[in-house]
């Protein structure tokens, strides 16, 4: 387990060694001054924000503003903070796919693919939403049956958990088109959900090397045997469980942006997010989907929201301390007059 300083350091170190070996022959900019904060820097405030629960460009910038300005001395303006997040959403997508590589998940003989939501709002302001309007559409989500109006992220992982590949689209596109997206990289067993059965698809991917199985409906006969349906059942399951952790602990679902540009950056790094912390876990030896035990850094995010909370109401009293260390942090005095050990 890293404490909070070692956990940036450890981001902030593999993503600059991709980033180089990236960037090596083709460098991301071929005139004009370096910025004084490197994309390296950018990248890592914005995973190391994207672990924590912090989703928002703004909150990223004024947590590592208020914390680790000794770690990162070149933090200006929030505006130059968040252009030059944006500018690098190409640079976020290729680093997972390298993430990706070396964890071995392209090469992976077996890979899941399934759909979630992404809420632009909810239904009742759907109709004066001026966000991505032609752009966004009404769509259904199966899995929690409701309507949703936003777009639809169509998910491809290996059987270690490992994000492949993923793809953007309306709400109300078929899953099946962005089948041939997802799986550019990837050979054999492809398992889905009822969304993507299709005999048609199933025989063109068949030709790239890929069996697409799913479920049938209930009208159709079944020509697999049970032990072979039950086994498909059970490893869908794990992209199940690859869409939970990126709802709740990447705010997946709910991504703000008011246009691609923002979009697409927000949604690769919350991908690349994913990926790293898996990456994490192999360095340490671990099992690539636990990251609750990365790095408890949930107590020092809530220490901080109730440091804002408490200003409005107790504005005499002391600021909380935040040892970034790994030492002690002091809540509010007028919350307990204790400390609580990270």
């Amino acid at each position: 387990m890293f404490s909070i300083e070692e956990f940036i350091i450890a981001v902030f170190c593999g993503v600059d060694d991709q980033l180089k070996a990236l960037t090596q022959a083709h460098p991301i900019r071929s005139r004009g001054f370096k910025p004084r904060l490197s994309d390296a820097e950018v990248i890592t405030m914005e995973l190391v924000g994207e672990y924590q629960g912090i989703d928002s460009d703004k909150g990223i910038w004024s947590y590592f503003r208020q914390h680790w300005m000794s770690l990162f001395p070149h933090l200006s303006s929030r505006c130059t903070f968040v252009r030059q997040a944006a500018n690098l959403w190409q640079y976020k997508h290729q680093l997972q796919q390298r993430f990706a590589t070396q964890l071995g998940a392209i090469a992976d003989d077996v890979h899941l693919v399934d759909g979630l939501p992404i809420r632009l709002c909810c239904l009742t302001y759907a109709g004066r939403c001026r966000s991505f309007r032609g752009e966004a559409a009404y769509g259904y989500c199966a899995a929690k049956d409701e309507k949703f109006y936003g777009f639809r992220g169509h998910l491809c992982v290996s059987l270690s958990g490992v994000i492949t590949g993923f793809t953007l689209t309306s709400a109300n596109v078929d899953e099946r088109e962005a089948v041939w997206e997802m799986t550019e990289q990837v050979q054999g067993l492809l398992i889905g959900d009822k969304g993507y059965l299709s005999q048609p698809l199933q025989a063109q991917l068949a030709q790239r090397q890929i069996d697409l199985q799913t479920p049938l409906r209930k009208n159709m006969s079944e020509t697999r045997s049970k032990a072979v349906v039950q086994q498909l059942q059970t490893v869908r399951r794990l992209i199940e469980t690859v869409n939970a952790q990126l709802a709740e602990r990447f705010h997946f679902e709910r991504i703000r942006a008011r246009d691609l540009w923002h979009l697409t950056s927000r949604v690769n790094r919350k991908v690349l997010a994913h990926t790293l912390c898996c990456w994490l876990n192999r360095q340490q030896g671990r099992q690539l989907l636990h990251f609750e035990g990365l790095r408890d850094v949930r107590l020092i995010s809530l220490l901080h929201k109730l440091r804002e909370r408490n200003k409005k109401t107790h504005p005499k009293l002391p600021n909380t301390t935040i040892n970034s260390g790994g030492g002690r942090c002091f809540l509010w005095k007028s919350l307990s007059l204790r400390s609580i050990a990270v």
